[in-house]
């Protein structure tokens, strides 16, 4: 299976701007630049849509491994953000950090933690990216 997004920039870094779009068509040639990168400009950029891929894909893995324990969430609510810094080598996103909560019934507190965990570790985006992923996963009452 293949999934495809795409990009088209036009001009300077800073002068220019671009368009990223999906194959889906959820995103249509939604503005990016360098406004909306690196200070409050609008449009979209790489890192909110990295940080919202995590946050599906994760929401998504732990839902199947809840599902392996006889567990449905009623909710999984998922923010991920990440971390963009400037290095040596340029700018590196250098770590995406988790925040989950769930309404589970049928587990505890240090059940959830542990398939958290496994999700943390098992969901097809946390292994792409190169960056230390932490999480604070907490379950709802």
């Amino acid at each position: 299976m293949k999934k495809t997004g795409s990009a088209e920039w036009k001009g300077s870094i800073k002068e220019g701007g671009g368009t990223i779009s999906t194959e889906t068509g959820v995103l249509n040639n939604a503005p990016y630049g360098f406004k909306s990168r690196f200070e409050d400009g609008p449009g979209t950029n790489p890192e909110e849509l990295i940080g919202a891929a995590h946050a599906g894909c994760f929401s998504m893995a732990l839902s199947n491994i809840l599902g392996q324990s006889n567990l449905t969430p009623e909710y999984i609510r998922t923010r991920a953000e990440v971390s963009l810094v400037k290095t040596d080598a340029g700018f590196t996103i250098n770590a995406v950090h988790l925040v989950v909560n769930a309404k589970v019934p049928g587990t505890d507190a240090a059940g959830f933690a542990e398939h958290a965990a496994k999700a943390k570790a098992g969901c097809p985006v946390s292994r792409l990216l190169n960056a230390e992923i932490s999480m604070d996963a907490t379950l709802d009452a």
